[in-house]
């Protein structure tokens, strides 16, 4: 479900020098462009998906074909139209209705599109929510983001009001707030994994916990091994292990179940740039099955991929 169960070894390396996969052409809108892309969903197959953020679009890049997306949902100019998204920083896919899950941010909803060809518009899941990222489980429950009322809830699909799941308590570092929540992980255990980009750290929420644990940094802004500056995408393996997009230090980090002090750097962290080996800004992050990284580079318009060795 979901790329849920990724069997990563703990002492797996990866390729340092990435390949794109997606954009690495500029900044634009034409179908082998993105503009400030955020969020991104590997599929099975190796589909990518990825909340194409200043283009107000979803786009779909098979794998293969690194040389055009096509575009999967919006993509009709910024607006707040059910044929339009305003902004989107993450996106899912629901395999059970073949359909697409999106924070459109700006907009402030969570919609539905569905993949079958000929779709020309979504239907609104959620409205009146700051989202920033979405996440699923097992039982097909849909986890958001909210960076306005620093929380996160699980919503049942088809429901308006969800179930507070971690935060809820203003804005702040105490261990039972957050501050301006992002990306999200839910692993088996129903525990969420929720980024702030403000307090620089990561935290792990069980199920039913009225505080959380910080997972990955909590040490300030800052470029040693136990500190993160403004972490975005994150992602779980089922050792348990922690994978952080790790946005101004330009790097990928991980951190491991037993030791929640200090990460590694596993790609990047060769300064800001637009090299195989560098990022300028990480944000989105996925696996697939086999154990490949894909990472958005947002301010090089692209996702590269790099293999696991």
């Amino acid at each position: 479900m979901f790329s849920l169960l990724v069997n990563i070894p703990a002492n797996a390396t990866w390729k340092q020098n990435g390949v794109t996969i997606a954009g690495g052409h500029g900044n634009g809108d034409a179908t082998n462009q993105l503009r400030g892309p955020h969020g991104l969903f590997v599929d099975d197959d190796q589909t990518v998906v990825i909340a194409d953020h200043l283009n107000h679009r979803i786009m779909q890049w098979k794998n293969g074909d690194t040389t055009n997306g096509q575009v999967v949902a919006g993509g009709k100019g910024q607006g707040n139209g059910l044929h339009q998204l305003d902004r989107p920083t993450d996106v899912l896919i629901d395999k059970e209705t073949d359909s697409l899950i999106i924070c459109d941010r700006r907009n402030g909803r969570v919609v539905r599109w569905s993949r079958r060809s000929g779709t020309t518009q979504g239907e609104i899941l959620i409205d009146n929510i700051d989202c920033h990222g979405v996440a699923m489980d097992d039982q097909r429950y849909l986890y958001v983001s909210d960076y306005v009322k620093h929380e996160v809830r699980r919503y049942r699909l088809g429901e308006k009001n969800g179930t507070l799941v971690a935060g809820g308590n203003g804005e702040g570092n105490g261990l039972n707030e957050l501050n301006s929540p992002g990306y999200l992980f839910v692993d088996r255990d129903h525990s969420v994994y929720v980024s702030h980009n403000d307090n620089h750290r990561v935290m792990k929420w069980v199920e039913g916990a009225k505080e959380g644990i910080v997972v990955a940094g909590g040490q300030g802004a800052g470029s040693a091994l136990t500190q993160l500056y403004f972490p975005n995408g994150i992602f779980v393996d089922t050792l348990g292990t922690l994978y952080v997009a790790d946005f101004w230090n330009h790097r990928v980090m991980r951190w491991t179940q037993g030791d929640k002090k200090q990460g590694t750097v596993i790609v990047g962290g060769n300064g800001q740039g637009a090299g195989a080996n560098q990022f300028n800004g990480p944000v989105g992050l996925s696996f697939d099955r086999h154990g490949n990284l894909y990472v958005v580079d947002h301010y090089n318009h692209r996702v590269q991929r790099f293999s696991i060795e």
